[in-house]
């Protein structure tokens, strides 16, 4: 494809997938669109429907696929700073993927090559050579495939969840720093007291809402609550609301609510915080044809609840969904101990190789979750055996096939990045 080719691609992609969206606030795309230029791999993140107009495209590869690996329950955006720490439902901090937005029902192999891509990319920003970034795609997919196995045969191989006791060295040192959280900590930041209550303070992005919308919001809040294991009552006391605008490069444009609940006693330290987010449709959706899966969801906002559910083995005993003013919404929780993988203090081959085995791992730990053992019924075989099955042995060929498509997406996606800059810069992006 010429370059004026590729960039009427790119242009006609991202008005697709975005142009609703601008022209409901043109300001928050300038916002998001400004961030994406700032570097190939701030592009490649928040271009997520290139990806899959390639993956059906002109990186269309049906290797290591069939009828089975082609519908399983992936993550949908599986880049390297889609990482970071949760604490599970029994209570253990784990350090796993996050960010279920666009997860979806698909080929397991477009969540392997979207995360080797991101790793080429982080390499070429690292001056790393073409040797080195080979060694880290490798490394991903043996260490993806050892787990994947050993699951299938149920052996003593599997490392299981990376949690404190399983991990060392940079994600150790993660898991340690979300270990030092507190929820006081992440109130005493978000709340303010008044009248010897919590009520949430002042800053920026974040309103008060008037009367009405606190009714509105207040009634998808009960409606949510059927979607949630039980809870004690004093739970469902909500104490203040606040309305966010969109944050980060996936949200832009989108409203927000945060809801500020009475805890599981009456102390201040353990209220919770909540967020209700509207809920898009996934890039990938796009290009998959399965209507028993399209059929599945009841609204966006249930689908990512459920993937969540599917591909967490102990997801947030908050996360559930509702629908505000007919359109779907995730609630969940603001999580104090949250922490992300910085991967600008992890900078030497041998630290990047350490981390992105543990990764592989982890994708292989999430690969097997959602399937026959779970509580979901659209995937109904076992993910692992199946995906152990397809690759049939070839370790060299299935590795190549990743490292192959790394080199050559990441490359490809440096040079959107600058057809990309140069659409925005020079005013072609319509509505902007």
């Amino acid at each position: 494809m010429t370059t004026d080719g590729r960039s009427a691609h790119i242009l006609d992609v991202l008005i697709t997938e975005f142009g609703d969206s601008i022209k409901r606030d043109p300001a928050a795309f300038r916002r998001k669109f400004r961030k994406m230029a700032a570097s190939p791999f701030a592009f490649y993140r928040g271009s997520a429907s290139l990806f899959y107009a390639d993956m059906t495209g002109a990186f269309a590869d049906d290797a290591f696929l069939d009828g089975q690996t082609g519908r399983v329950w992936i993550h949908g955006d599986l880049h390297a700073e889609n990482f970071g720490t949760y604490m599970n439902a029994s209570g253990v901090l784990v350090f796993n993927v996050n960010d279920f937005d666009e997860a979806y029902v698909g080929p397991y192999v477009w969540d392997l090559k979207r995360f080797a891509a991101s790793v080429a990319l982080i390499g070429y920003a690292k001056a790393l050579s073409d040797g080195v970034i080979t060694e880290l795609v490798s490394g991903f997919a043996h260490a993806y495939l050892a787990e994947l196995t050993a699951i299938s045969e149920g052996g003593d191989d599997a490392i299981g969840s990376l949690t404190l006791e399983t991990t060392t060295g940079v994600l150790h040192r993660v898991l340690q720093v979300a270990r030092l959280n507190t929820r006081v900590a992440l109130l005493d930041i978000e709340t303010t007291i008044d009248n010897f209550d919590r009520r949430f303070a002042a800053m920026d992005g974040r309103f008060p809402v008037d009367e009405e919308t606190r009714h509105t919001v207040e009634a998808a809040f009960q409606d949510y609550l059927t979607t949630l294991p039980a809870v004690s009552e004093i739970e469902h006391k909500i104490k203040d609301f606040a309305l966010r605008t969109g944050v980060g490069i996936g949200s832009a444009g989108l409203p927000s609510y945060n809801m500020l609940l009475e805890g599981h006693t009456q102390a201040l330290e353990n209220d919770v915080i909540l967020y209700m987010k509207q809920a898009q449709v996934p890039a990938v959706a796009r290009h998959i044809t399965d209507e028993k899966v399209h059929g599945y969801f009841k609204h966006q906002g249930h689908r990512t609840a459920e993937s969540q559910r599917a591909l967490q083995a102990y997801a947030d005993p908050w996360l559930g969904y509702t629908t505000l003013n007919g359109v779907g919404q995730l609630v969940a929780e603001v999580s104090p101990y949250s922490a992300d993988l910085d991967w600008g203090d992890v900078n030497e081959p041998d630290e990047l190789a350490s981390v992105i085995g543990d990764l592989g791992r982890a994708v292989a730990r999430m690969h097997s979750v959602a399937d026959d053992e779970s509580s979901h019924d659209l995937v109904d075989f076992s993910t692992e055996d199946a995906i152990v099955a397809v690759i049939d042995g070839d370790a060299d060929g299935f590795t190549g096939m990743l490292v192959g498509f790394a080199h050559a997406y990441g490359a490809q996606a440096r040079t959107d990045h600058q057809l990309f800059v140069d659409l925005f810069r020079n005013g072609r992006l319509p509505g902007l």
